[in-house]
């Protein structure tokens, strides 16, 4: 993948302040809500809604925030941050296929083992973000396609692209940068969700630089994030409980 950024130093510092609040604040901010959903959740019906409301708008502000930087920095073409058309898609196309087979499949032996009252492995990480009603599951629906598009859009192709451009770095370096900071974000889920962040962010960023376009990635993302938030029934409070 081809990227040539030039960021303008107005592009540059908005940029900086981005990802410092990405790598900082977004991680401390994150599970501190977290947390504060869990004490809140069972005595307040709407506690739930609220959060997802709150985070889809923070994610959807980082995105104007990105458009603002791609604004003020003529240097830096959309298909520096993945705004392209995918190339090589025959290379890449039996791994993604692989792949989301491979996410279908085990959502549905996941859903079936939720159904028996067995603990879906991880499930413990996010038990809280889980939706237990319908009004729930929509939001949960929302929150999911704005992780996948926004999250896509800011870690993989803005600070990839900042990477690059700003510091030099080469875009193998640049992308593990990024990808540590997107594991960063998800403190809240503890070092073994983190660990399966990780291993996600991974196989996307491959995608990513394998085709030159965010249009995989944010799709893969996307289908993740339903099948996690979405297609699995939350567990029973008990279970939760005792796993937390």
């Amino acid at each position: 993948m081809n990227i040539s950024a030039s960021f303008s130093t107005p592009g540059l510092l908005l940029a900086g302040a981005l990802t410092a609040y990405l790598a900082v604040a977004a991680p401390l901010l994150g599970k501190r809500q977290y947390d504060r959903l869990a004490r809140r959740r069972d005595h307040e019906p709407g506690a739930l809604v609220r959060a997802y409301r709150l985070w889809i708008t923070e994610e959807w502000v980082w995105v104007a925030v990105t458009a603002v930087i791609l604004v003020l920095s003529p240097g830096v073409r959309a298909a520096d941050l993945g705004f392209a058309t995918p190339t090589h898609l025959s290379q890449i196309a039996p791994a993604v296929a692989g792949m989301t087979g491979a996410i279908v499949i085990g959502t549905v032996l996941l859903h079936r083992l939720s159904r028996s009252g067995r603990v879906v492995p991880g499930q413990a990480a996010v038990a809280e973000l889980l939706p237990r009603t319908a009004v729930e599951r929509w939001h949960g629906l929302a929150m999911a396609v704005t992780a996948g598009v926004c999250e896509e859009i800011v870690y993989r192709g803005l600070l990839i692209a900042l990477g690059v451009g700003a510091l030099g770095l080469s875009t193998t370096a640049a992308a593990a940068l990024a990808l540590a900071v997107f594991v960063a974000g998800h403190w809240y889920q503890g070092w073994k969700g983190m660990a399966v962040v990780a291993l996600l962010g991974f196989w996307l960023t491959i995608v990513y630089l394998a085709t030159g376009s965010l249009l995989l990635p944010i799709a893969m993302h996307v289908l993740i994030d339903v099948r996690g938030l979405v297609c699995l029934p939350a567990p029973p409070r008990k279970t939760v409980g005792q796993a937390s």
